[in-house]
């Protein structure tokens, strides 16, 4: 049984840090490539980073490039996302989803994932 657990969300001030992180359980980890996306009240799920299989390769999403930053431990079966000089925009429930892609390689669409964590919830605000 796959699992995908996300952790490290909470509360924060514009402009502060946080990381998020996801535990992966019951999968070949080494195998997948992983992404996070978010959904904010309201609106659709969206992409956020994502991270090759081996770390070669990641993509952010235009609103958060610069300021975000995904990794993976492939021992220790985790991804992170490191995330700097947050908006107010940026609040949203951040979900980690596992891809086992052709190649390699990484993708921003939801359709490519198979798996996903249940959601950790990051708020900006004063």
């Amino acid at each position: 049984q796959v699992q995908l657990v996300e952790s490290g969300g909470g509360l924060v001030q514009p402009g502060g840090s946080l990381s998020v992180a996801c535990a992966a359980s019951g999968l070949t980890f080494s195998n997948y490539a992983m992404g996070w996306f978010r959904q904010a009240p309201g609106k659709e799920r969206e992409f956020v980073a994502a991270i090759s299989r081996g770390s070669a390769i990641t993509r952010s999403s235009d609103s958060v490039k610069d300021r975000f930053a995904i990794s993976r431990d492939n021992a220790k079966n985790m991804v992170y996302l490191r995330m700097n000089s947050l908006k107010p925009e940026d609040t949203a429930a951040y979900y980690c989803a596992a891809a086992l892609l052709l190649g390699g390689g990484v993708s921003t669409l939801i359709s490519s994932y198979a798996y996903w964590g249940q959601g950790t919830q990051v708020t900006v605000s004063s």
